[in-house]
């Protein structure tokens, strides 16, 4: 059965889970609806959205400084209270969190972030590509939005691999942490930095400076 946008929206409204665990619940369940739903329980992810229309205003911001200081990461990490912002576990969440955007370097949270003229720009590339092959155009687009979907896999924080644990996304990460303490945690925010980053660098040629040296030092001579 095709999974249509319009299904997935309703579930995600009914559950308040991502939109890509709506779409894979969806596929799964062979669009069956309230298996669907059954499905995104089971895998705790509706559990977790039904906090999703709490506040999240404790939790902390965490920092991870790398080789030496030549990167840096502070990241916004918020809970419901104080009491689990304080627990060592979320401390522990916040680091590995920091360490993960130091090493993925993402640029945005979650895809809702994503600009429009982004994803349209990139999906243009990805429809060009496969009309290279010959395909026809419905088939280019199928291809395009799949290539997209791994885009923002690599680009969203939420739908990144965590690198110390390939079988969870941060998102799941997230969502097993709510389901753990009862709360609902969000990332607000993140900033990565690398030293040096937007400034233009002198590139020494080593061959072209050691053959002005012997140069100077023949007309020295």
């Amino acid at each position: 059965m095709a999974i249509t946008a319009s299904d997935v929206k309703s579930l995600r409204e009914s559950t308040g889970a991502g939109m890509m665990d709506c779409k894979k619940a969806l596929t799964e369940t062979d669009g069956d609806m309230d298996k669907a739903v059954a499905w995104l329980r089971e895998k705790g992810i509706a559990k977790a959205a039904k906090r999703s229309g709490r506040v999240a205003t404790e939790g902390g911001i965490f920092s991870y400084i790398h080789m030496g200081g030549k990167f840096g990461v502070l990241c916004d990490l918020n809970c419901e209270t104080d009491f689990v912002a304080r627990g060592d576990e979320f401390q522990e969440l916040g680091r590995d969190i920091c360490l993960h955007i130091c090493s993925a370097n993402p640029s945005w949270v979650s895809e809702d972030e994503v600009p429009e003229d982004a994803i349209a720009a990139e999906k243009a590339i990805y429809v060009a590509q496969a009309a290279e092959t010959g395909k026809p155009e419905q088939i280019c687009v199928k291809i395009a939005e799949g290539k997209l979907k791994k885009w923002f896999s690599e680009v969203c924080l939420l739908d990144q691999t965590f690198v110390k644990d390939s079988d969870k996304t941060i998102g799941q990460l997230l969502v097993d942490f709510s389901a753990k303490c009862g709360e609902k945690l969000t990332v607000r925010r993140f900033v990565r930095f690398e030293l040096g980053e937007g400034i233009e660098k002198k590139v020494d040629n080593l061959a072209e400076e050691v053959a002005k040296e012997l140069e100077k030092h023949a007309s020295d001579n």
